[in-house]
């Protein structure tokens, strides 16, 4: 039997100690396959309509996910079905609880106006599953559970008598309404992982086995003598599949960066230098023209990612018409830049935003497309990297979206607005990096926005641009909270801006967490 693998889209053979996630289309679907790998549990998430894939599965346990459905407007005939013939530990999350309760006749209705965000739990009796340290929660639903099915035992409820988890210890079955997965849940990973231990789940999901998996599967997929065009953008994760391919593949990779203009101060420079540090022979082609003239005028950032991705791929083949067949494109796309995209096969989810390598890329490319990590987490591909030797001051450098700085302008590209983010996005960096701060911030820039603003200068009037800073703490790129950063600290990063670049009179700080807003502004 065949199962889907994370880390790639493709295939490996049965995993006996997994853990199958049944996706209905919730955006938090992803975090739970990689709360449990984070524990050292092989998980792996097949769609609610693949009924195939999930009949044949014949690992050690099930969690169904959570949804924006109602399990009252949806047949959920397929669930009875699954949980009585498979007769293996469940966990119910969120609408997964529901479709539980409705299983073993429990009644579900529309709550009393849903509960969303922050919460709190408070337990009744005692639970397997939930550690007794359980309290402040993550809920986003908006059905409740008012009728507890028969032979569950009660486990916790929120303030106003809501019912949070129940669970039937006899048959292996666990339920909570919240979600463990969100790094809101303080302790959720736990309660994931004491789900996986009731299983009999083996917990050896690590670097070097996801490596080894890669690995097989860059073999079984790739022919060793096709040529595979690596597309570097200088980042994390384009560089740690640079590094896999080339262990593998050694010269028949071709590592090709485009300076597209959009990058950050001196950084062409410095990514071609890295790069080369570890052994990489890179192909650097400079494109910053071809690029800003396409951009000229387009303010839509779809349309901008669209252009982007395209004018990437013209680069690209011709580029390669010079070095003769090339069959693959590999990019370094991961699991965050697929859901915002709904990239996924898989996954109901709907569109946050298109990403350049992921909604962006033409149809009609002369290149197979290769993306063996879009299953996995930044911080999944920081660990392969390290277990491959990549310094840690690489693997710790802060995301950079493939659009680059086309999407921290809002609107239109021009040069002028292009030089003015570059010098302040430097300011605010080098200033984290003095205070020790840049390790403490999962990601920092600037981000442009074209209005203008009165301002005072050697006491005469001045009208010039306004920036937004940005800077969040996170463990997954899937939420995100603003990084708690002084207010003395912004106040001095503002005044050095301002001092030190003429045009820009005004500078504010982004306090939004995610969601509801994204981590990029476009």
């Amino acid at each position: 039997m065949w199962l889907e693998l994370p880390g790639t889209s493709d295939k490996m053979t049965e995993n006996k100690g997994s853990i199958l996630i049944i996706d209905f289309g919730s955006q938090y679907t992803r975090l739970i396959a990689r709360r449990l790998r984070e524990g050292g549990f092989y998980s792996f998430i097949l769609s609610c309509n693949n009924l195939e894939g999930i009949k044949q599965f014949d690992g050690k346990g099930i969690i169904l996910a959570g949804s924006n459905r109602s399990v009252n407007a949806k047949d959920t005939a397929f669930a009875k079905d699954l949980v009585e013939s498979k007769k293996l530990p469940i966990l119910g999350i969120c609408y997964g609880m529901q479709l539980l309760a409705q299983v073993y006749e429990g009644k579900v209705e529309k709550g009393r106006g849903g509960e969303y965000g922050y919460g709190q739990v408070s337990l009744s009796g005692t639970s397997d599953l939930l550690p007794p340290t359980i309290k402040d929660v993550w809920f986003s639903h908006g059905d409740e559970v008012i009728s507890m099915p028969a032979n569950f035992s009660l486990t916790s409820t929120s303030g106003d008598g809501v019912i949070t988890s129940f669970e039937n210890n006899d048959k292996g079955l666990y339920a909570v309404q919240f979600h463990p997965e969100v790094a809101h849940t303080v302790n959720g990973n736990e309660i994931l992982w004491r789900f996986a231990k009731l299983c009999g789940s083996d917990n050896n999901w690590k670097a070097d086995n996801i490596i080894h998996s890669l690995v097989a599967d860059m073999r079984e997929k790739i022919n060793p003598e096709d040529k595979v065009l690596i597309a570097l953008s200088g980042g994390v994760d384009s560089t740690v599949l640079a590094v896999l391919a080339q262990k593998v593949f050694g010269k028949n990779i071709l590592p090709i960066f485009v300076d597209n203009g959009l990058l950050r101060k001196n950084e062409g420079v410095e990514v071609v230098a890295a790069l080369k540090t570890l052994g990489i022979d890179i192909i650097k082609v400079d494109a910053a023209a071809e690029f800003l003239e396409k951009l000229a005028g387009v303010t839509d950032p779809e349309q901008k990612r669209k252009i982007i991705g395209k004018l990437f791929i013209d680069i690209f083949e011709k580029t390669c018409k010079e070095m003769g067949a090339v069959e693959w494109l590999a990019q370094g796309t991961i699991y965050p830049d697929v859901i915002e995209s709904s990239g996924d096969a898989t996954s109901a989810a709907e569109v946050i935003k298109s990403h350049h390598n992921v909604g962006g890329l033409p149809d009609d490319m002369d290149f197979k497309l290769w993306e063996p990590l879009r299953m996995l987490f930044k911080d999944e591909v920081r660990s392969i990297g390290a277990e491959l030797g990549i310094p840690q001051e690489f693997l710790q450098r802060h995301p950079f979206p493939g659009p680059g700085l086309a999407v921290r302008i809002l609107g239109d590209v021009k040069p002028e607005y292009l030089e003015l983010l570059k010098d302040a996005d430097a300011i605010f960096i080098e200033e984290l990096r003095k205070a020790n701060l840049y390790e403490q911030v999962s990601q920092a820039f600037c981000v442009f926005l074209p209005v203008r603003s009165v301002g005072v200068m050697g006491d005469a009037r001045s009208y010039g641009y306004v920036v937004a800073l940005r800077a969040v703490v996170t463990d997954d790129f899937m939420t995100a909270k603003c990084a708690p950063l002084s207010h003395e600290f912004i106040s001095m990063v503002a005044g050095k801006i301002m001092n030190k670049i003429e045009k820009i009179t005004r500078v504010v700080f982004d306090y939004s967490t995610k969601p509801p807003a994204t981590i990029e502004w476009e």
